[in-house]
């Protein structure tokens, strides 16, 4: 049986990934159609998570949180990307990580797979259908669930020579 995801702490305990972050960050619930380059709701910005996120839209939001800007690129685009993303091997804290089922015939690297963030050894910072709101898993939890099983790898987003982080594809550090 899978592990469960980890929850946040109980009284007493210290604090994990999630409390740190801002509310706004901490319970957004699954959307699957709120990815990005969907339409955004009326009035409101691309990256509100109000009404929800899929798995790449929270995991770009929580990167601009930390000053980090992704271009709103699907799976198959951010794992193909050199413009705005390098891979990352091993994974760093703030690095986008890729998990899916396995390679799909007559579909691109990284089509339909999952993203999530790296936090630190072990820890995956990721918004889920199964899960409903962000969840902090350890790779092992992923690979214990068939449509995550295989780890792509990871991408970080580049820096500028002047410390800014690339704001949209094509721009070159």
């Amino acid at each position: 049986m899978p592990a469960a995801p980890a929850s946040p702490p109980g009284p007493g305990a210290s604090p994990g990934p999630l409390s740190r972050l801002p509310a706004a960050l901490r319970d957004v619930p699954y959307a699957g159609s709120r990815h990005p380059g969907a339409a955004p709701l009326p009035g409101r910005d691309p990256y509100d998570l109000s009404a929800g996120a899929n798995c790449q839209l929270y995991a770009y939001a929580v990167l601009r949180h930390f000053g980090r800007v992704v271009p709103p690129l699907r799976s198959a685009e951010l794992w193909a990307d050199t413009a705005a993303t390098v891979r990352a091997e091993p994974p760093g804290p703030l690095d986008l990580v890729l998990f899916d089922a396995g390679e799909v015939p007559g579909r691109p690297t990284g089509y339909g797979a999952h993203v999530g963030v790296h936090l630190g050894p072990g820890q995956v910072l990721h918004l889920c259908k199964e899960a409903g709101r962000p969840a902090v898993w350890s790779y092992a939890d992923f690979a214990e669930r068939p449509r995550y099983a295989r780890f792509l790898g990871a991408k970080r987003v580049r820096v500028s020579g002047r410390g800014r982080y690339v704001r949209e594809a094509g721009v070159s550090p």
